[in-house]
């Protein structure tokens, strides 16, 4: 069995996430990206891209976007949604990011693309090639949940069905130790006849990275943290009741 992150996100992820909401991405990006005051037509690598919603809202903008992801398919699906071909589709693992040192003057991970990994030095390995890529004085942006706020208003099960394909989605939500672990369950309707066919099963995990171990990597990658906010209207980061864990900075040369 593979890291949980090669399983995860293929065509079920497509199902599973559907729900998630196109316009609200586009607004979320705006407002964060003018926090780091970042230059219309500068190139922005989206690291952990997906379906390509982020990416696509860059790409509205005006930034000259690359979107870097390790699925396959979540990367076919961010094609299908970009038929102009604006944005430059890279498949890879952002541990180790196939792109030339110095390459964008920005880059971005959004809505949770961090912390997949299970030893802490994997998940400080991906800052080091965000360090490397980014041009001097570079800007970053990394968009992270909040885990104090997570642990406390953590939503146990959620149940609902997909209306295209009448699959049924469950949703368990546990804290293990250090991540915060999702198990899903997809049921697929009856059949015709009455028949179910098999469930299928998938498990999220993300490690609960607080400010103070962010702060540390960083520190340690050569990344400079300037401010960090707490949801996405721009407020202070607090750390027993904002939503989100938004860090944003600067390469130093």
């Amino acid at each position: 069995m593979g890291d949980w992150f090669t399983e995860s996100f293929g065509e079920d992820y497509k199902v599973v996430y559907r729900h998630r909401n196109w316009e609200n991405a586009m607004q979320e990006v705006s407002a964060m990206m003018g926090w780091i005051g970042l230059e219309q037509g500068s190139s922005v690598l989206d690291v952990g891209c997906g379906m390509g919603r982020h990416a696509l809202a860059l790409k509205g903008l005006g930034y000259n976007v690359t979107g870097l992801d390790l699925s396959k398919v979540l990367l076919e699906e961010a094609r299908e949604n970009d038929p102009e071909e604006s944005i430059v589709w890279v498949n890879g693992d952002m541990r180790c990011l196939p792109f030339e040192d110095q390459s964008f003057e920005a880059t971005v991970n959004l809505f949770t693309s961090f912390g997949y990994f299970k030893e802490l030095e994997d998940n400080a390995q991906v800052l080091g090639e965000i360090e490397r890529v980014l041009k001097p004085q570079g800007r970053y942006l990394i968009d992270f949940l909040n885990p104090s706020y997570l642990i406390k208003h953590l939503v146990p099960v959620t149940e609902r069905v997909d209306e295209p394909t009448g699959l049924q989605i469950i949703e368990k939500r546990t804290i293990d130790a250090e991540f915060v672990v999702k198990h899903i369950e997809i049921k697929p309707p009856l059949d015709g006849v009455g028949n179910q066919a098999a469930s299928r099963h998938y498990v999220e995990r993300v490690r609960l990275i607080s400010l103070e171990q962010f702060q540390m990597m960083l520190s340690d990658s050569g990344l400079i943290l300037e401010k960090v906010y707490g949801s996405y209207d721009g407020s202070t980061y607090a750390e027993e009741s904002s939503e989100r864990l938004i860090l944003t900075g600067r390469r130093t040369i």
